[in-house]
C-alpha cells in the first residue's frame, strides 16, 4: 500500500459516514462544479433492503458478457475502499484511487467551506465512482443506493433503469418504523420515463411503487409477472436455474451462487439488463451470454467458503430478513448436522429477531464484538444470545480471532472426529465478515 493511498483512505475515514440530516444539495453542487459526470453515461440504480450488492455483480457480468465496459458502485467494502468503485469487474487500483480523489477533493473543500457540516465519506466516494467512470469511460453505471434512496447520494444519477430487491425492516432510525415509510423512501430513485424491476414485495411496500411509478410515468415489472425464477436445482458449487425473463425463457443457467434469495437476485438482474439493451416479448437476449455472464458471478462474504475441515462460511447477514435467507439456503444448500456460528453485530440492528432465526440451526452460538465503533458491546449480545439459545449453548469471546478458535474446537469436539458435516457460519454483520475474511483469506 503506498503512503498516498494511506493518506487518501484516512482523510476519507476522517470525513466520518454519517450526517445529521438528509442533504442531496452539497452532493448535487459538488457534481455541478466536477461538470456532472454522472451525465456521461447510462446506468441501473439498485435500492432495496437485502440483496443489492449480489444483484449488482450479477447485472455487471451479465452487462460484461455482451460485451460493454462497466463501472459498479456497491457499499460497503469488505476490505478496501477500491472494492466500492470497479471498472469492467475489477476494484480501481490504488493510482487511480488516489488521483481521482486528488482531483476531486480542492472542489469538494469548496462545498465544505459554504455549509455547516462537510460533505461525508459517502458523499465522497460517490462522486469519486461517478467521476471515475466517466473518465475510463464507460458504456453503463451499476450503482447501489447507499441508503434509502430518494434522499441518498447516488440519486444524483437519475438512472432509466430501476431495480427494487425486496423491501423490509432495516435503518428504521432514518428511514421511519413501516415498510410502508421505507417503501417511499427507496421510490425516490424512480424518475421520469424510467423502466422499474422490481421483487416481490409485501402489500405495504407495493402501495408507495405503484404511485410513484404513476406518477414518473415509469414503466413496471414485476417478478411473479413479466419475469421470474421458474426452476432451480442444487448443482456442485451452486445452482442451475430455468429463468423467465422480459424476453422469453432461459434455461441451463449455472449460478456459482447459494439459496433462493440469489436465485431471485439473478432474476431481477436478467430483467434489469433486458431492459436496459431493449429485450422484450419479441426479442431476447442470446441465451449463451447470459449463461456466460451467470457463470462468472462471485458474491464475497454471501455464505462465502473460505475454509474447509471444517467448513467456514462467512455471511453478511444483518437483519431478520436477510437472515433468514442465510437459514433457508443453509437448510436447503448444505448438509450440516453440526454448526457453530460466530456472531457479531451492530447495535442498531433487531438483534433478537437475527438470533430467533439463526437458532434452530446452530447448535452452539459463540459471540463476540467486531472492529465497528457501532459494534453492540459483547456482554449485551451475549445475554440476548443466552435468552434465545440457553446458557449452555453460548459461548463468549473477546476478539474476532479468539472467537473463530473457539468456533472451531467446539465444532470439532462435537464431529466425534469426523469432520463431514461440520461447520462454522461466521455472520451478523458486513463488518463481521470483513474482520473474518482478513484473518481467513491469508
Amino acid at each position: 500500500m503506498s503512503a498516498e493511498y494511506s493518506e487518501v483512505e484516512a482523510a476519507l475515514d476522517k470525513r466520518g459516514f454519517t450526517r445529521m440530516v438528509f442533504d442531496m444539495q452539497k452532493i448535487r453542487d459538488l457534481m455541478d462544479v466536477l461538470g456532472s459526470p454522472q451525465r456521461a453515461y447510462p446506468a441501473i440504480h439498485l435500492t432495496g433492503t437485502n440483496g443489492k450488492t449480489s444483484t449488482a455483480r450479477m447485472i455487471d457480468a451479465l452487462l460484461r458478457a455482451h460485451g460493454l465496459h462497466t463501472g459498479r458502485y456497491t457499499s460497503p467494502h469488505l476490505e478496501t475502499v477500491r472494492e466500492r468503485i470497479s471498472l469492467d469487474g475489477d476494484p480501481v487500483s490504488e493510482e487511480k484511487l488516489v488521483t481521482t480523489y486528488q482531483e476531486i477533493v480542492p472542489l469538494a473543500e469548496l462545498i465544505d467551506a459554504r455549509n455547516a457540516e462537510p460533505l461525508t465519506y459517502f458523499d465522497m466516494t460517490t462522486a469519486m465512482a461517478y467521476a471515475a467512470f466517466a473518465d475510463a469511460p464507460v458504456d453503463i453505471a451499476v450503482v447501489e443506493v447507499g441508503l434509502g434512496g430518494e434522499e441518498d447520494a447516488t440519486n444524483v444519477i437519475e438512472a432509466g433503469v430501476c431495480v427494487l430487491t425486496p423491501i423490509g425492516l432495516d435503518h428504521t432510525e432514518w428511514l421511519g418504523d413501516t415498510i410502508e415509510d421505507i417503501a417511499w423512501h427507496k421510490v425516490g430513485i424512480i424518475h421520469s420515463g424510467a423502466t422499474v424491476i422490481t421483487a416481490l414485495q409485501d402489500e405495504e411496500a407495493m402501495r408507495p411503487i405503484l404511485e410513484r411509478c404513476a406518477d414518473m410515468g415509469a414503466t413496471l415489472a414485476r417478478e411473479g409477472s413479466e419475469f421470474g425464477v421458474i426452476n432451480r436445482a442444487q448443482a456442485v458449487g451452486g445452482q442451475v436455474l430455468t429463468l423467465q425473463g422480459l424476453g422469453g425463457v432461459y434455461d441451463e443457467i449455472f449460478l456459482p451462487l447459494f439459496g433462493a434469495h440469489q436465485a431471485q437476485n439473478a432474476a431481477l438482474a436478467l430483467a434489469a439488463v433486458e431492459a436496459f439493451l431493449g429485450a422484450g416479448p419479441n426479442k431476447q437476449l442470446e441465451a449463451d451470454l447470459v449463461r456466460e455472464g451467470f457463470a462468472q458471478v462471485d458474491s464475497p462474504g454471501r455464505l462465502e467458503r473460505v475454509r474447509s475441515a471444517p467448513t467456514i462460511l462467512l455471511d453478511g447477514a444483518h437483519n431478520p430478513h436477510g437472515m433468514a435467507a442465510t437459514v433457508t439456503a443453509l437448510e436447503e444448500e448444505f448438509t450440516f448436522r453440526h454448526l457453530v456460528a460466530v456472531v457479531a453485530v451492530l447495535g442498531d440492528k433487531d438483534v433478537s429477531g437475527l438470533l430467533d432465526l439463526l437458532e434452530p440451526v446452530a447448535a452452539r452460538i459463540v459471540v463476540t464484538q467486531n472492529s465497528s465503533p457501532r459494534s453492540m458491546p459483547v456482554d449485551e449480545l451475549a445475554q440476548l444470545a443466552t435468552d434465545i439459545f440457553g446458557e449452555d449453548r453460548v459461548s463468549v469471546a473477546a476478539t474476532m480471532p479468539d472467537a473463530i478458535e473457539e468456533a472451531v474446537v467446539l465444532a470439532e469436539e462435537d464431529s466425534s472426529g469426523e469432520l463431514s458435516g461440520v461447520g462454522v457460519l461466521i455472520t451478523g454483520s458486513v463488518v463481521t465478515v470483513a474482520d473474518a475474511r482478513k484473518l481467513l483469506k491469508r
